[in-house]
């Protein structure tokens, strides 16, 4: 794995720590699209990777997906280590945000993955 693809799944990890502490949604909203536009990630693998940093709630579905050689584990390892940290501070910060705020960062959020996505055709 090369130092930029450790520094992507680094950075993936702590916006997706932040977004989902302040917006109350698993990781994978961020995680998946960005796995797949800065990683390249194939979509199946970007879904079971992300799964795979969420142990806890998705044993379960990253068994199977880990029987169906979909999960990347070195870019799950990587990204949870830095989502785990970042997510402990981004919930200090949802208390002084107000739901309007949190509303828009999470209506922006889904907007620009989704655009981009529809835009560029990957699935």
């Amino acid at each position: 794995m090369t130092l930029s693809t450790i520094l992507t799944c680094l950075g993936i990890g702590i916006i997706s720590g932040i977004v989902a502490s302040l917006c109350g949604v698993g990781g994978g909203v961020i995680m998946v699209p960005a796995f797949v536009f800065f990683l390249a990630m194939p979509q199946k693998m970007a879904v079971a990777t992300s799964l795979a940093i969420i142990i806890p709630t998705a044993l379960m579905a990253t068994t199977q997906n880990a029987r169906n050689d979909l999960v990347n584990w070195k870019v799950a390892a990587i990204t949870a280590l830095s989502a785990s940290i970042l997510a402990y501070y981004g919930a200090g910060w949802l208390k002084s945000l107000s739901d309007q705020s949190l509303t828009r960062i999470f209506g922006t959020v889904l907007i620009i993955f989704g655009l981009k996505m529809l835009l560029q055709g990957k699935t």
